[in-house]
């Protein structure tokens, strides 16, 4: 398992050229921290999505990624930037998108499948820094 702390993290986020949006999405819970950095980074408004689909040591605990809390899209937003930390198959962002509709969507995860990968040469599971502050509380 490879440890990236928060400075690498940061480092590789300031050299993406984010494409312009109106809004950051995080999808809960892998998402909130690098959603909450870029949304920072960007000068962005940013809600979160609460989806489930796999649990803490990362396999499937449902069929299908679950919606856990309603959620509705604020007025006036035609760009979103959909992040989560991982996406191994791509099912979660799927279906956060849905949700997302009728908005341009330009996914982001810091490990995996999408439109931006921040660490695309990583195949290993990664211990993000926030996941480690959670176990010390």
């Amino acid at each position: 398992m490879i440890q990236l702390d928060f400075a690498k993290i940061l480092k590789k986020l300031n050299g993406v050229n984010f494409p312009e949006v109106d809004l950051v999405v995080g999808i809960e819970t892998g998402g909130m921290v690098p959603a909450s950095l870029i949304a920072y980074k960007l000068g962005k408004d940013l809600r979160l999505i609460s989806i489930n689909y796999r649990d803490e040591k990362n396999h499937p605990r449902y069929d299908h990624p679950r919606v856990l809390k309603p959620w509705r899209l604020p007025s006036g937003v035609k760009k979103i930037l959909l992040v989560d930390d991982v996406s191994v198959t791509g099912e979660t962002l799927k279906a956060a998108q849905k949700m997302l509709k009728p908005c341009k969507v330009v996914t982001f995860v810091l490990l995996g499948k999408a439109d931006f990968v921040l660490f695309p040469k990583i195949r290993e599971c990664v211990d993000w820094p926030w996941k480690l502050l959670r176990r010390s509380i």
